[in-house]
């Protein structure tokens, strides 16, 4: 399966995808393993991450950009299909 350019976690985003983060996406960034991805681009090569627990005035994370080279991945691999007789 190809992961998308873009994916973020905000519901509200046009480039979120419940149905794959439901699945597991984990993004490897300048080599190094991160879990506190807001969003990510790989054709701009940038992840958003969130900047501690400071919040904006509407309640959401605020967000610091990091550029650099971004590789998402499945975190679950695919089941193999169960096998009849």
């Amino acid at each position: 399966m190809t992961l998308p350019d873009r994916l973020s976690n905000d519901p509200r985003s046009p480039h979120h995808d419940a149905a794959l983060l439901e699945r597991g996406v984990g993004i490897r960034f300048n080599g190094v393993e991160k879990t506190n991805v807001e969003e990510y681009c790989v054709s701009e090569g940038w992840i958003r991450v969130a900047a501690g627990k400071a919040r904006d005035r509407h309640g959401n994370p605020m967000t610091i950009k990091l550029k650099g080279v971004v590789e998402p991945y499945l975190r679950v691999a695919e089941e193999p299909p169960a096998e009849t007789k």
